[in-house]
């Protein structure tokens, strides 16, 4: 290895680099470096803008995934019931979700027993431990097996809102669990390291009861609807509630990628090992598209007014307080000789970007036919950018967008019959494997 040799360094105390560190001194980065020769039509006007609700906020919490599906199942459920404003409890599912959650890494760690202690495998999946984050098919799993409640039945505590607290105790135990049942499975077998586990999952069930609160079993549906009439529907269990106002209409979406790696061919479906929340639960799978095909079936899915939950990187280039994304919009090369451009395939190869978050799209504008900007619905709240509601280029679209979740409908009878094969599993640590928080 070769040490740094100051004299190779390039000197820094001209009068550009004076000037750039006035500037830094008092702005980030990305502030002193933004552009105005950027698109100056990134406004809030779209051809196609579904009317949505207003902008729900996850506060801190990584629950990102968990508040656009449910902005995706509310659009649903206000459309029949005709209303103006309304949640459903994001807090319930996250409460089932970390229940899951556990037990699938609990399982894990008994079903990795026989490996040693630095197994990649089994510290990746520690280290990664319980979280907020996660995939569309994981909400799917709890909807499914839990169903669903309005938030006014179940609504938030502080702990549901910032989760740092219960994150870091819950994954301590875990760890300290797999830890004790090495040893208990070699002198005492596996049925006294699955009591220990049962032990432990019944405390974890008692700290979320605490933290969230208690689950409620029956509740009543009370509204009033945009034309100021009264309802009320009695007698709900969240599984009633939700085959009313949803049925099985979930299990109709696909997560469609598009990941422009050698190790994934577009037109093939993929899973990835060790992930998931519901032991038993559907295998998180996506379909593999070009990134053409992707902006084809979303747009298929807005015309016919419906919003799109999608996963993207909002790491780069974003303007938080606009609520603009757009590569275009920040220059980086002119002060620093520095830039945020790769290959997308490469970036995931070499872990420069991955999906983190997830949101909806709800709106696209076009030029010349093809899609030039498309609106966002966020879960930051309704104070920030406009209303909640975000832009973002299509340019920083094509090179950050991982994941988006279309209903099978308007699939082709090639992507269908993929749907039907075996899915390719890929390693836990593959970045299709990351979760949206």
């Amino acid at each position: 290895m070769e040490p740094i040799k100051k004299e190779k360094l390039l000197k820094v105390d001209d009068n550009q680099n004076k000037i750039l560190r006035h500037a830094l001194s008092k702005n980030s980065l990305y502030e002193i470096s933004a552009s105005q020769d950027a698109d100056p039509e990134m406004d809030f006007n779209f051809d196609i803008n579904i009317k949505t609700l207003p902008a729900a906020n996850q506060k801190a919490s990584g629950r990102c995934w968990i508040f656009a599906a449910t902005n995706v199942c509310r659009e649903i459920v206000a459309a029949k019931c005709n209303l103006s404003n309304f949640e459903l409890s994001q807090s319930y599912l996250a409460f089932y979700d970390r229940l899951e959650k556990s037990n699938y890494l609990l399982e894990s760690v008994i079903e990795l027993l026989d490996k040693d202690y630095d197994d990649r495998t089994l510290t990746f999946l520690l280290q990664n431990g319980v979280g907020d984050g996660g995939q569309w098919d994981m909400f799917v799993n709890l909807v499914n097996k839990y169903g669903l409640c309005p938030k006014n039945v179940f609504p938030e505590t502080n702990t549901s809102s910032a989760t740092r607290d219960t994150n870091q105790v819950i994954n301590f135990n875990i760890r300290k669990f797999a830890s004790e049942a090495k040893e208990l499975y070699q002198n005492k077998g596996l049925e006294a390291v699955r009591k220990l586990k049962d032990e432990l999952l019944n405390k974890i069930y008692v700290l979320l009861s605490d933290a969230y609160g208690l689950i409620p079993e029956k509740f009543d549906f009370e509204y009033t609807d945009k034309d100021s009439n009264y309802h009320l529907e009695k007698g709900f269990t969240p599984l009633s509630f939700k085959e009313k106002y949803l049925g099985d209409e979930l299990d109709n979406f696909v997560s469609l990628i598009n990941a422009p790696t050698k190790d994934k061919p577009f037109g093939k479906t993929y899973t990835v090992a060790y992930l998931g929340n519901v032991v038993g639960g559907k295998d998180v799978t996506h379909l593999s598209v070009t990134m053409d095909r992707m902006k084809e079936l979303i747009l298929s899915q807005l015309r016919d007014n419906r919003i799109v939950w999608f996963g993207s990187d909002v790491g780069f280039y974003g303007d938080r307080e606009l609520g603009i994304w757009d590569d275009q919009r920040f220059d980086l090369d002119t002060p620093f000789g520095l830039n945020l451009k790769m290959n997308k395939g490469e970036s995931l190869d070499y872990r420069a970007s991955q999906m983190n978050h997830a949101m909806c799209i709800t709106g696209v504008s076009f030029k010349d036919n093809e899609p030039r900007k498309w609106k966002i619905e966020n879960s930051w709240g309704k104070d920030r950018a406009k209303d909640g509601y975000y832009i973002m280029s299509n340019t920083w679209f094509d090179q950050f967008v991982f994941q988006a979740v279309v209903d099978k409908k308007y699939l082709n009878e090639e992507e269908l019959k993929a749907l039907k094969e075996k899915p390719i599993v890929l390693k836990p640590w593959d970045p299709m494997g990351s979760l949206a928080d």
